[in-house]
């Protein structure tokens, strides 16, 4: 799905930090290109028929014909993520070496895990260009070129090439569908479209992602309630809860906490002014 992440007036891209629980963890792709930098817990990258695995330190490219998903966040997981418009890129990647980033899908390998020491120096360049984006739009456009020009010199100087695994295509077709719309088909329908048992997605889903299917689609319920409670769709918890997928207020808290931690009182709920999360 081609997103439209919103990107304020004025501005050659976004820098934003991303925890475990927030919104929008949805297959999907977008005309920018996007790198991001795990800073702590680990979760899993779909991209395309490849999985990732996302670690401390793992800086990864992802580019405009890409279409991806984080599944399997861990609790703690958090990570900075920054998109580029296709503007600022043009006018800012020269050299013949960042060639790549002016494709929209470069053929290869473009993760890499980045000594702990590059990795917060390249971490404080995130929070700075963040910084600069809410009051000095000038700053925060000259930080966003340099950002892009000194993650690309990092992925291609520092660290340890990281290589993707294959995905199957049913399990990889499960994921998107149950990101698009989380009561979408049971796992038997899910099983049957793709010509295998129920036990055999299962145990497959499970072997590539990390994760147990039924537990992934509790996490997209959550991350649907998450996009739209706040948003004037829905008037009270329940109502977006159920909306979300979830078959009771009971099953949404014990979900609530047990993938976040917190009590759904607790949660953020979305603004209509929110960029799209990852």
């Amino acid at each position: 799905m081609l997103e439209d992440l919103r990107l304020p007036p004025g501005l050659d891209g976004l820098a934003m930090r991303h925890r475990a629980g927030h919104a929008g963890a949805r297959s999907h792709r977008h005309a920018e290109v996007e790198v991001t930098l795990v800073l702590r817990g680990s979760a899993t990258y779909l991209l395309g028929s490849r999985c990732y695995q996302l670690t401390p330190g793992t800086l990864a490219w992802l580019f405009p014909a890409q279409e991806h998903l984080l599944v399997n966040e861990s609790a703690d997981h958090e990570l900075w993520w920054a998109v580029f418009t296709p503007a600022l890129v043009s006018r800012t990647a020269h050299d013949p070496a960042a060639r790549p980033l002016l494709e929209a899908d470069p053929g290869g390998e473009f993760s890499r895990r980045l000594p702990a020491l590059a990795a917060s120096r390249l971490a404080a360049l995130f929070a700075e260009v963040r910084a600069a984006e809410t009051h000095d739009l000038a700053l925060a456009n000259a930080g966003l070129a340099y950002l892009l020009l000194r993650a690309w010199q990092a992925f291609r100087d520092e660290g340890t090439a990281l290589d993707g695994t294959g995905v199957h295509p049913a399990v990889a077709a499960a994921a998107r569908l149950i990101s698009a719309d989380p009561r979408a088909g049971s796992l038997t329908q899910l099983a049957r479209a793709a010509g295998l048992s129920p036990g055999h997605l299962s145990r497959l889903f499970k072997a590539q992602t990390g994760i147990p299917l039924s537990r992934y689609r509790n996490q997209q319920r959550l991350h649907r309630f998450l996009l739209t409670y706040g948003t004037g769709q829905h008037p009270t918890a329940l109502n977006a809860a159920l909306a979300a997928g979830f078959g009771s207020y009971a099953q949404f808290y014990r979900v609530c906490r047990q993938e976040t931690g917190r009590t759904p009182a607790t949660l953020h709920p979305a603004s209509r002014d929110d960029p799209v999360d990852k």
